[in-house]
This record gives structure tokens, sequence and C-alpha cells, in this order.
């Protein structure tokens, strides 16, 4: 899962930015192994020893799932470098004769088809069709493949890919059939997992070219509820615990009774699977935020004394989540989905909501262990950089949410602003300055708008503006009627009109006073109705009854057409988005409670679109229009000259760490308390979960090439903070209002 990186020079900062050079990577623009369907394996006209039911597909067919095959590096038409052989001595060698030439040709064609047999049949029997044993034995005679795949046991064992109507084998031998008819296609190689990857539609840039903000489009959706629960996503958790109302709460019951190893892996397991993530692409998204919490790295076992002087443990199941996380990778990676890989909790909590890890206080840059919290917060971020940034992941990986909502108004803009500024540079130390060098960072506005943000620390390297855009939470009655009309034009009465003069002009305001600026949520839900939306025990504002939100099997198409046109409006006015959420787990009763936030659900039903490009001029449609967006940022939001150059008076005013005061305390922040950097930093691994199925060799083959270390930087050796031996914490996720402890500073 992860080990420990001993310092190794004290002397050495950990955060010194390295020049601006030229981004490392596997492979450029263009150098993964061309697709076979740019150039199928398929003969050039039907001959009499061509069968319609050959294993050779035109690139439209279900069952086109060539071999993935490097491209030759050679320039077209050159000769080849290899010396010549005993039959052909060069340019001026002596003619052979027709009987010869004849001789050779026949032993040419009947090679090709060797070689052709030898290429697909073992891919179609592989992909396509279930081994039975005559196949399995008419392949273990000819147990060498071509391309860097060879067969064993009649299973293949190399890159294999598929589009629209082909069969998937998942790690657990069960298989199911990939639908995308946007020109999508799935790639993946068990032994060199990074040399190879799929393509989500024809619109959207693969993996290895270049992302274009301002000219390609973010069609996105959150995986949330996964490896952060929230009790309105997977409901039945919570029910099994009606005390449980977060998940430190929910953790904290299940270790008590023995079931929160058990449980939770199931979880992790079973909620999102690979088929969802086919599911995602077959949708015509491109991109998925995925929240993760601190304890997939660590997690506590002291955080202070509570109130009786009893020590403070974390509960959270530490560490686990990490492989899944990195199965996740591997799935979007043979999908062509984008990653925007988001730190969802903070120690201390970062807004004291219920998906911060713990419902409550705000102690992260609040209240006596502000600052601490926000050390280890740092660790967290950087420790995520460093595995994140290395070429294996870093086409995957474009996008890092380094905190989720942060409530401004509870830590403060200047104290925000400081930890944003400070993270920035020790990310930037890791990754290096300008486009291709690690991610782009991703800031939430705070829930202060994202006009507020206008001119943020100019200079800054690749920051990206999240927004989260609900009616939901707007604690209004919001019951006018969605159920309006079936006709397009006018389905969903005023909801989709509100939404795009809503959101639409604001946004785009922002990309020009801001810089890239995205929907990092939004959902189907106008209004709170849906089994714990507002918590376990919360309340709803909504006006009218509930029960019909609470159950989609009652909707009838007047409604499903309102909420797919408030969808589509909603996708229009923010242009690049995020759908919260994919998926909305069963109450315990067997029925989505919440299904206006599921994009599954309404896919299943008929309420979400299709095909998102739809949404594309529905609120002109509505008689909405504002503020447009030129499609050009300035060069250096988006990498380019001037990135990573900040100006000198944001510099001045915020560059000060830790800041100099912290909300809700009577003292400075130079006297609260703090941990020490004396502790080995440990890093991420590439690890995945043990397959326990019956899947074909070429779905659970051990990786055959490096890995990566986990840690991007070598210059990077600082070490991770602790406590200060000695010294009494106040509980960390509780401590405002403690008094402050008079020795427990860091060095």
């Amino acid at each position: 899962m992860m080990h420990e990186r001993e310092h190794d020079d004290p002397f050495i900062s950990a955060y010194n930015p390295p020049p601006q050079t030229a981004p490392y990577s596997p492979y450029s623009d263009g150098q993964y192994p061309a697709h076979p369907y740019a150039q199928p394996l398929r003969p050039a006209v039907e001959s009499l020893d061509s069968y319609r039911d050959d294993p050779v597909y035109p690139p439209g067919s279900a069952n086109n799932s060539a071999l993935l095959l490097p491209t030759s590096t050679a320039a077209p038409g050159a000769m080849s470098q290899r010396s010549y052989g005993p039959d052909y001595g060069g340019p001026y060698a002596a003619r052979s004769s027709g009987k010869k030439k004849r001789a050779i040709g026949f032993g040419v064609v009947a090679a090709i088809i060797v070689i052709a047999a030898a290429v697909v049949l073992p891919v179609y029997f592989l992909v396509i069709k279930k081994n039975n044993a005559s196949t399995a034995a008419a392949a273990s005679s000819n147990n060498s493949g071509k391309n860097g795949t060879s067969t064993s046991g009649g299973k293949v064992i190399g890159a294999v890919t598929g589009g629209d109507g082909s069969t998937v084998m998942m790690t657990s031998g069960a298989t199911f059939v990939y639908n995308n008819s946007f020109g999508g296609y799935w790639a993946a190689d068990a032994t060199n997992p990074f040399g190879s990857a799929g393509r989500a539609n024809s619109w959207t840039p693969m993996l290895n070219e270049s992302w274009n903000w301002g000219t390609d489009r973010v069609y996105g959706v959150n995986l949330g509820g996964w490896f952060v629960l929230e009790p309105f996503i997977t409901p039945a958790l919570f029910q099994a615990y009606p005390s449980a109302a977060d998940e430190w709460t929910l953790s904290a019951l299940m270790r008590a009774d023995g079931t929160l190893q058990a449980t939770m892996e199931k979880h992790y397991d079973t909620f999102i699977t690979e088929h969802d993530i086919a599911q995602i692409a077959g949708a015509g998204l491109n991109w998925v935020r995925v929240p993760i919490p601190y304890w997939a790295i660590s997690s506590w076992s002291d955080v202070g004394k509570d109130s009786t002087g009893a020590t403070v443990a974390e509960p959270f199941l530490e560490g686990v989540c990490w492989k899944y996380v990195v199965r996740l990778l591997g799935w979007a990676r043979k999908y062509g989905l984008r990653v925007n890989l988001d730190l969802h909790t903070i120690p201390g909590s970062q807004n004291g909501y219920n998906h911060s890890g713990k419902l409550g206080q705000v102690n992260f840059l609040n209240g006596v262990m502000g600052v601490a919290n926000a050390q280890r917060a740092l660790d967290y971020i950087r420790i995520i950089t460093e595995f994140i940034t290395q070429p294996e992941w870093a086409d995957v990986v474009p996008q890092f949410g380094i905190m989720n909502e942060a409530l401004m108004s509870a830590i403060g803009r200047a104290q925000l602003t400081s930890f944003y500024l400070q993270a920035h540079n020790m990310i930037r130390g890791i990754t290096g300055v300008g486009a291709g060098h690690g991610p782009f960072i991703s800031i939430h506005d705070g829930f202060q708008g994202v006009s507020s943000w206008a001119g943020f620390l100019p200079g800054s390297d690749r920051v990206i503006l999240d927004t989260h855009p609900y009616f939901a939470f707007d604690q209004q009655k919001n019951d006018a009627p969605i159920a309006t009309s079936e006709d397009a034009a006018t389905a969903g009465g005023i909801w989709p009109a509100q939404a795009c003069s809503a959101w639409g002009p604001s946004l785009n305001t922002s990309r020009t006073a801001f810089g890239v600026t995205v929907a990092g949520e939004f959902s189907n839900g106008y209004n709170d109705c849906g089994l714990y939306l507002t918590g376990v025990n919360g309340t709803t504002s909504f006006g009218g009854n509930c029960a019909l939100f609470q159950d989609s099997s009652t909707w009838n198409a007047s409604l499903k057409a309102g909420v797919q046109q408030f969808a589509l409006a909603s996708m229009d006015a923010t242009q690049n988005w995020y759908f919260w959420t994919w998926k909305i787990g069963p109450a315990l009763d067997g029925v989505v409670r919440s299904p206006l936030w599921s994009y599954q659900l309404g896919l299943e039903s008929g309420w979400m679109p299709t095909d998102p490009r739809t949404a594309i001029g529905k609120c002109a449609a509505r008689g909405v229009t504002g503020p447009q967006f030129s499609g050009t940022y300035s060069a250096w939001q988006t990498g380019g000259a001037g990135a990573g150059t900040i100006d000198p008076a944001a510099v001045a005013s915020f560059g000060q760490w830790p800041p100099a005061t912290i909300s809700n305390v009577d003292a400075l922040a130079t006297s609260l308390p703090t941990y020490t950097a004396t502790a080995s930093i440990p890093s991420l691994t590439f690890v995945t979960p043990t397959a326990t199925g019956s899947a074909d060799a070429a779905v659970t083959a051990a990786p055959t090439v490096s890995v990566g270390s986990g840690w991007f930087a070598a210059q990077d050796t600082a070490l991770a903070v602790t406590p200060v031996a000695g010294c009494t914490y106040p509980n960390a996720w509780s401590a405002v209002g403690s008094p402050v402890p008079t020795v427990c500073k860091g060095a």
C-alpha cells in the first residue's frame, strides 16, 4: 500500500521549484500505438476464402476487437534497414526465375496468412467468443504471439481492445457488452498498463493528446459516495446503524462490532465497477471527478485529548481504499476518461459537513488546532501530488482538487488564500512550472460566488476555480412545477431558464476575470427532496410533497421531460461540468430514494440525455443570453508564458505562512500549537485488489514494466509532521474554544 521514505538531506529544501523544462512523459502527443480501427485488419476484398463470420471485422462492427499494434517508426515508403539476406543480394542481385518467384510469392502469402491468424484469432477468442476445448487446443499448439502478445494454455497475454458491441471480461471473470455509439473504444494491456489507452469518444482528445481549455469541453460525472461516504448516496449503510450521521460515527460503530474492514472493502469493491466506467464513456462523458479521503494514505491514532482527558483516535479505515483508487485509474485509462482527483476530506474538517469525514466543527485554519490541521493537510496534498505527477499517471490525472468546499465564512478569505498560495508553491516545487508539468490545481469558491475570486494570484500556474451551483440547498420552497409539458421547448417550467440565468453569465465572466472555471458539482435536484439529502436527521425546505421525488417509478412522461430539460439547461449554462453523482445506492427497501441525483438511473429511465452535446444552445433557446467567453485564456492561466511568476503584491499580501491570525481564537497564529516535521513521509504505491475470479490471463497478468516508485521529485526530501513529544493537544476535531496549550510548538 505504502512505504516510508527516509529523509536524505535536511539541508535540501523540498519546495525549490526546478527549472522550467520540457515535461517528461513516457510518450509525447501521438505516441500511443495506433489504434487498429484506423487501419483495420481485414482483407481488401472479399474472396472465396473469406467467410462472412470470419473473426476479421470492419471498424463499425460489434465484433471488431483486434490487437493494439504499435505503428512503424519508418517513414512511408522507406526501405527497411535490415541487411540483405541470401535470397536477395541487393539492388544488383541476379534475377530469380519465374518459378522461384512464384514459390516465394506463395510462401509470402502463406506467411501472411499464418501471421494474421496468429494475431487476430487469439483476440477473437479472448474478447469475442468464449474459449471452448477445440479453440483452446488450437491456440495452445501455437504458443508464441506477435507484437508483444503471447499465449499460454489458450489464453492471450497482451494488449486487447474493442469498440461498440464488443465483450469485455472483468477481473472477476464476468463479462459485459461495451456500448459506445460515439466512436469510443477500450484498450488495455495488463502486462504494460501504461502503454495503451482507450478513447472516450470521437470529439474528446486521447489521453496522450493535449486538452485545450476554452475549446474542449468537460462532460463529467462525480463518483461520489464511493471512497468518501455520504448518507444520501449509500443510505443502506447508514440505515443499518441508525445513530451514525457521518463516516466518523459509522466507522466507529462498525469498528466496535468488528465489521469495518469487511463492510468497507465490499463497498469499495462493488459500489462502482468497471462496467460503470464503461457506461460513463458510453454515455458521451469524458471526465470523472473522484472524491478521495486523506485516510486513503493514513489516519492518526492520537489527535489529542477530549474534555475527559481520553485520547481521541480517528476511526476511519486507514489505507485500504487506495488500491481501489489505483484500480479506478487503470479503468479510466482503459476507457479514455480523464480523472479530476479531489481531496474531499481534511484533518479537523474544512467545512463541518458530513462528507468532510465528521459532522460538526470546522477545525482547519479555524480555532486552536487550525494551523496544526493545515500542516497535516499540506502533507497529504504533497503525497498525492508526488504520485499523480509520475509519468505513469500524469496523462490520466490532469487535475487535482486540493480541498473540497472549504467554508470560507468560518476560515476567512485571507487565511484560505494564504494556504492556497503555500500549497501552490509546494505543488509546483514538486512538478515544475508550465504546461505538461503536473496537474492543474483546482480550488473551490468557498461558497462566496465565482465573482469574488476575480484577479486571484495573478501569474499562478494553472489554477482552476471550482464552483458547485445548486438550487437544492438555498433553503427556499422551490415548489414551482417542473412537470409542465412533454414538449422540449417548454418542459421544465421556470427551472431551465432559472439555471441559465443564475449560472451561465457568472461562469462565463469568471473565465475572463479568473481563468479556467468549472462546475465541479451540479445535479437535477432543484428541490431538497431525498432520503438523508440534508443529513440523517435533516429537514427539508421544499414546499410540496417530497414523496414524489423519492421514487422515480411513479414519474410520468411530463416529469421526466421537465427534469431532462433542466439538466440540459444546466449543462449549457455551466459548459464545463461534473454531474453529482453517477450512482445513488438503494435504501434497505431496494428503492433509490434520491433519484434526482443519479445520472445512471436517469439514463436508464429516460430523464438524462444520451448525448450531452444536445445541451448546446438550450439557454439561447430559452431566451437567456449574457456575457460570452471568447475561448482564449491568458497564456499564464494555462501554463504558458508568465506562469509561476506570481504578482509581487499578491505575495506580499498572502505570502506569510502560517497566516498572522486564525479565526475564532484569541491568540496570534504564532502562539498556536503546531506539529513537528520529524516523521518519515509515506508514499503511495501501485497496488490493486487481488483478482479472485476466473478471468483470463490477459486480464489478470501482473505488470512486466516499471510501475513507478510513488514519488516523482527526488529533491523532495522533507519529513512529515507528527505531534511534539510530551505535548498534550486538544482534540484536533473539536478544538474551537479550547484553551491554547503552553508547550506545543514544532520545529
